[in-house]
């Protein structure tokens, strides 16, 4: 989570498939089951994505805006056709126009990355058949069932115009809002340090039964690093710690148990928190 560099791989680069045990979720890369459900965790994503186009060495971001945005639209595109030509262009979610451009993000039919990765673990999951645990057997036929229709409608919505009138866009994620963030945030980093030995003695100290070190650790420095210059609280992004981890069991459980003597945290929405570090 601290190397935005090696996550922007893990969002653009080819995934492998593989896993070594029933609990082994390494065929996700950074995401999970619920991410690809649910949607949580994209905007981080998608954001992570956008720097890496916009911030290019040497150049203006601001000149790069529209080819961060295609690469966008290339990494959401979903094959089949656009068959509603009542709706405006911004409705559009076959990208195949860019493969061209980004053929690592979108193929001559229109799957884009996020579609090929999701219908890659689909068929990975069937393919193991027993040696998968049950819970991503029935994740994955949930996905199989159903992702195609909410991811299409998804994209849909990411294109809605920021300022549009009589939608309900209030609370949508938005290609031009992804864009804004990632223009602010300015280009990747990475951020990783190490803690104090003052710091380590007194995570260790404050450990709870159950909440390892190795899990604290990562939570408390990305807190340190991330922190805004105007505020003591930093945005923790609870999804993504998850396929960091590679498990729910770290937002559902883990963090639940981080002492407040450590991390005073505020209630969870839609895959986000606030976090304040106090050692």
């Amino acid at each position: 989570m601290l190397n935005e560099i090696e996550e922007f791989k893990a969002y653009t680069e080819k995934p492998k498939y593989r896993s070594s045990s029933k609990s082994d979720l390494s065929y996700l890369g950074r995401f999970t089951f619920d991410m690809m459900q649910s949607f949580n965790g994209l905007q981080r994503v998608l954001t992570i994505i956008a720097r890496g186009y916009l911030h290019k060495p040497g150049g203006d971001p601001y000149d790069n805006i529209e080819y961060a945005e295609r690469a966008l639209r290339a990494w959401c595109s979903l094959p089949g056709e656009d068959t509603d030509e009542s709706e405006e262009w911004r409705f559009k979610t076959n990208f195949s126009a860019y493969h061209e451009e980004f053929p690592e993000f979108v193929d001559e039919k229109g799957a884009g990355w996020f579609y090929r990765h999701v219908h890659k673990v689909i068929a990975f999951v069937k393919r193991k058949g027993d040696d998968v645990s049950k819970s991503a057997q029935k994740s994955a036929e949930i996905l199989k069932n159903g992702f195609d229709d909410a991811w299409r409608n998804k994209v849909k919505q990411m294109q809605y115009p920021l300022f549009a009138e009589k939608t309900k866009a209030t609370w949508l994620l938005l290609f031009e809002n992804i864009i804004g963030d990632a223009l602010v945030q300015g280009e990747l980093k990475d951020r990783t340090f190490s803690l104090s030995a003052d710091q380590q003695e007194k995570i260790r100290a404050a450990l709870p039964k159950g909440l390892k070190y190795e899990t604290v650790v990562p939570v408390i420095a990305y807190c340190i690093a991330n922190k805004p210059e105007d505020s003591e609280w930093t945005v923790l992004p609870n999804s993504n710690f998850d396929a960091y981890f590679g498990s729910t069991n770290f937002s559902h459980r883990l963090l639940n148990m981080f002492p407040e003597s450590l991390l005073i945290r505020e209630k969870d929405s839609l895959g986000v928190c606030r976090g304040r570090v106090v050692i």
